[in-house]
């Protein structure tokens, strides 16, 4: 195989391959020869089937196979001849005017991308503060009167009274869009609705409040444009609601009888286990934020060409995906909110470089053990359906892969942050939930007036 570099033009090479027909022709006799042994042609048992025999007949079928088979074996041992590292799929064509022939030369040029070379930052250099947040009394005090709320009995209502916010009104309802017809979900019987929680569609509990046991109410309401239901959305709609029972909440004290309902020795260990439990949320929010920092140190530390194809890529799938989102809020994409996105899907493909430069540098790597690990706790998710969720990731090693790269860009950031200097800042829980929706990666990159190129 004879392999010449045509071209170089910034990060773009293009490469011809030249396979000899001494190749060629070995692998399509090799080829004919295990065909052969199953092969059926009359008069001739298989396996003894003479090879001018087995290429009259299945000789250009085999030859197909063979030279497909030997480009993407040989784009492949090119690229490593050449020391190429490609960024994306390389695109291979053959020679203009080329026809398959076992006796001829195999001749194809592919125009490929390769990865940037660059020098990473000297991570021990790398300083980064971690926000930290105690968790405060009046936080625990607000989640504990949360559980006692969501854990509180209702009791029958014996007195002949309008219903209140905060009651419970148990009803059947039938209900028919206005030019009456019947869609699914529309009927029910013994339903609880609480007053105020907002659990119904805008405007069907607020007609509640004011009636009383025995009342009949036509609640007259529109189904949101992005419900759930696609029959049911943006539909005006007439509830026939009947009141059958009210009833309202008992006040619930926080101790250690409630504590025992919830299955806690008494409050104190109900306590402790919110003060955990909050930690760990912390902990993660601590975590996104100093992963965000280092990753802006990386950013601003970092210089050098990109692979266009990579960052058309990202750019397309960030345009998707806010396509999506203004589509659901009843919005169009502009071209400004284009313009915007540019620069993100460049911080993305660069930070994704030197992440897996770094990892390369220095052997890390996903474990399978670590895939299912991962695997098993996305299927915990979805309790009582966890069998069927591994059954479906069992036969979709696509989606499986589709684990593997956050977890190695996890496992590359806390190589990073055990050479890096790393200190705790003391922030409230404000500071530590304020800033940034766009996800870590996602944020809009800062000016790198002191990047310097590598």
């Amino acid at each position: 195989m004879q392999v010449s570099v045509l071209k170089e033009e910034g990060l773009t090479r293009e490469i011809e391959v030249v396979v000899p027909s001494t190749a060629i022709k070995k692998k399509v006799e090799t080829e004919l020869v295990a065909y052969g042994q199953r092969a059926k042609i009359d008069g001739f048992r298989p396996g003894k089937i003479p090879m001018p025999v087995l290429k009259k007949h299945y000789g250009q079928m085999i030859l197909g196979n063979v030279l497909d088979k030997l480009v993407q074996e040989t784009a492949s041992d090119a690229l490593k001849q050449k020391e190429i590292r490609p960024a994306m799929q390389p695109k291979i064509e053959l020679k203009d005017g080329e026809e398959f022939d076992e006796n001829k030369d195999l001749t194809y040029t592919m125009k490929v991308e390769v990865l940037p070379t660059f020098a990473v930052m000297d991570l021990a250099k790398v300083a980064v503060e971690k926000p930290v947040a105690k968790v405060e009394d009046k936080v625990i005090q607000e989640t504990l009167e949360n559980i006692a709320k969501n854990n509180r009995d209702f009791v029958k209502v014996e007195e002949a009274r309008g219903a209140k916010t905060g009651d419970v009104c148990v009803v059947d309802f039938h209900g028919k869009t206005k030019d009456g017809v019947e869609l699914p979900g529309m009927s029910g019987h013994d339903m609880n609705v609480e007053l105020g929680s907002g659990q119904l569609i805008p405007g069907f509990e607020d007609q509640l409040i004011g009636h009383k046991v025995g009342d009949h109410v036509d609640v007259d309401v529109t189904f949101p444009e992005d419900y759930g239901v696609k029959e049911l959305a943006g539909k005006p709609t007439i509830f026939h609601v009947d009141i059958k029972e009210l009833r309202t909440p008992e006040d619930v004290k926080i101790d250690d009888a409630l504590a025992q309902k919830l299955r806690f020795e008494n409050v104190d260990t109900l306590k402790d286990a919110v003060v955990k439990e909050i930690s760990k949320d912390y902990d993660q929010l601590s975590r996104l934020r100093l992963k965000r920092a280092l990753l802006d140190v990386l950013d601003e530390n970092h210089s050098f060409d990109l692979p266009p194809s990579m960052v058309e890529m990202e750019y397309n799938a960030i345009v998707r995906q806010m396509e999506q989102e203004k589509k659901q809020a009843g919005e169009d994409i502009t071209d400004a909110d284009k313009d915007e996105l540019k620069p993100i899907a460049e911080r993305r493909v660069r930070l994704g470089l030197v992440l897996a430069e770094i990892g390369r540098a220095n052997t890390i790597e996903v474990s399978q053990e670590e895939l299912y690990k991962a695997i098993y706790a996305e299927a915990r998710k979805f309790p009582g359906q966890e069998q069927q969720v591994l059954e479906f990731y069992s036969k979709n090693p696509q989606v499986i892969e589709s684990f593997r790269a956050p977890i190695y860009e996890d496992k590359v950031v806390d190589f990073i942050l055990t050479k890096a200097k790393v200190s705790d800042k003391e922030v409230s829980i404000d500071d530590l939930t304020a800033e940034d929706e766009d996800g870590e990666l996602a944020a809009k990159p800062k000016k790198k007036a002191a990047a310097k190129k590598k």
